[in-house]
């Protein structure tokens, strides 16, 4: 089975420096076989990590490589391993093809939720080349680098029971409990968050990272993976139409700046 869309898997944007911003939740695209079989409500993609390009425009002057997906994490999540497996035992997750959302309604109208057949192709499509790009592109940069920080950027509504209780942290680091990368970087993240007035911050709380953080970040060979998980209230209208606030984004931005040169610094021997 072959799966059918007008759309490419990724949109990149190669950069200079030692430093890969993924964005894996950002797209929106649902093809036409793919809608019919979503409730209305799931059409709208309500579960996107909105803006996140537009939040993060400063990063192509800084020289930053950039990958973004460009299909609905509702046809395939790409921050999940590809057999599916929890990355949170014990916890309520959504899956490589989810079937509900975060509100836990039902993505899929009766008698029409993917079969394995149907999986596999959208993780041939879609989810294979994503990485296919990512490994490629981790690979030039440590080739011409030595030492490179992939920073894995994620939004999500503040308040969500189905995943944690009251409100939110503001600005969630994970490093997969000090794995993906070096301490040193993970605590000058941290201590930028912490200092950013009007935002709290955690280093891993209830966001530890997802699959791309925690299958390549390799500090011993020099590749150190970030995920930053934050409130879309930081930026943006968190519900329909989910737009992105300008003067709102204008305060968090510099915070995202100093963590993204920070980042930068310590891929270029230049953190102390």
């Amino acid at each position: 089975m072959r799966f059918q869309t007008s759309e490419p898997a990724f949109r990149f944007r190669q950069g200079t420096a030692p430093l890969l911003i993924s964005m894996p939740h950002v797209g929106t695209h649902l093809p036409p076989d793919v809608a019919a079989r979503l409730t209305p409500e799931a059409q709208q993609v309500h579960d996107t990590d909105w803006h996140l390009e537009r939040l993060y425009d400063f990063a192509e002057a800084m020289g930053a490589s950039v990958l973004m997906a460009t299909h609905s994490r509702y046809v395939i999540d790409l921050n999940r391993p590809p057999d599916n497996q929890n990355l949170y035992p014990g916890q309520d997750t959504t899956g490589l093809c989810p079937l509900d959302g975060f509100d836990k309604k039902p993505l899929y109208l009766t008698g029409m939720a993917p079969d394995e057949a149907q999986i596999n192709a959208r993780r041939e499509a879609l989810w294979q080349p994503y990485h296919q790009q990512l490994q490629a592109e981790l690979q030039r940069l440590q080739d011409a680098h030595g030492t490179v920080v992939l920073w894995d950027a994620h939004s999500i509504r503040s308040v969500l029971p189905r995943f944690f209780e009251g409100k939110l942290t503001d600005l969630n680091l994970g490093t997969a409990n000090g794995t993906s990368c070096d301490p040193l970087l993970a605590q000058k993240l941290l201590s930028i968050g912490q200092a950013a007035s009007g935002y709290s911050a955690v280093l891993n709380g209830r966001f530890k990272g997802g699959h791309i953080t925690r299958q390549y970040g390799r500090p011993a060979q020099g590749v150190h993976a970030v995920q930053l998980e934050m409130t879309q209230c930081s930026y943006m209208q968190e519900a329909m139409p989910f737009d992105y606030l300008t003067e709102v984004a204008a305060q968090v931005r510099p915070h995202l700046r100093l963590m993204l040169q920070a980042a930068l610094d310590f891929a270029q021997g230049k953190l102390n």
